[in-house]
């Protein structure tokens, strides 16, 4: 039947589109836009389009703007792909970047987040109930919007975990204030440690990550140990 291409399902239903409908979107502004571009974008890591379980692929509309954005700079100030990627890398990681020779760039809410996520999609894929995470949002855990990364995923799921001990985002309040403290204590280590060895070959991100993981191994062990000392 024609046009059976843009109705493969998808497991969010509306939210997700197909290869089909994604092309059907964008190719009044990109003529040239193929299925075999499409599969070149992702191959190069410039989008990461879901799957379904037949293994079809599927875009988010986060996808579909960030898809808008690579097209659009290629068209309008031929740069190369390895330079956009460069600068969406910068921008996936929390960083700020610039594009040389564009002077002003109209980014949309997700152009900086790798599969970003709705909010129906993000109870979708971790398995939350709506209250889980309109609670979670309340006690600060992750940050209200109208996507979600797949940072805030990885919480969400572990808090669906947590859940089935009886343990509620209320109860991990503490958890992430507790963080906020760790994040400040790594960015003044890392500074202090910048100004003083000038020369250092790694990035202050490269350092920060260290020194988080370090600390993350110590809150492993601490908790460990507290554990074992009610067991003596």
């Amino acid at each position: 039947m024609a046009g059976a291409t843009s109705a493969t399902p998808t497991p969010s239903g509306r939210n997700l589109l197909s290869i089909g409908q994604v092309l059907q979107r964008l190719n009044p502004e990109f003529p040239d836009l193929s299925p075999s571009k499409l599969r070149f974008l992702e191959d190069r890591d410039l989008v990461k389009p879901g799957r379904t379980p037949a293994g079809y692929r599927t875009y988010s509309h986060a996808d579909v703007d960030r898809l808008r954005f690579i097209l659009g700079l290629q068209r309008d100030h031929y740069l190369p792909l390895k330079v956009i990627k460069s600068y969406l890398d910068e921008l996936d990681a929390g960083g700020s970047a610039e594009l040389p020779g564009v002077t002003r760039v109209v980014q949309p809410v997700a152009i900086g987040r790798v599969n970003a996520l709705e909010r129906d999609e993000l109870i979708s894929r971790s398995g939350a109930s709506k209250d889980l995470v309109d609670e979670a949002i309340a006690q600060g855990l992750i940050t209200p919007g109208p996507l979600f990364d797949q940072h805030q995923l990885r919480v969400v799921e572990s808090l669906v975990q947590a859940e089935s001990f009886g343990v509620t985002p209320r109860h991990l309040r503490g958890m992430s204030q507790a963080v906020a403290r760790e994040v400040d204590l790594v960015c003044h280590a890392v500074d202090a440690k910048s100004q003083k060895d000038a020369r250092a070959k790694r990035s202050k991100q490269e350092l920060q990550r260290e020194l988080a993981d370090v600390v993350q191994q110590l809150r492993v062990a601490l908790v460990r140990q507290a554990l074992e000392g009610l067991e003596s």
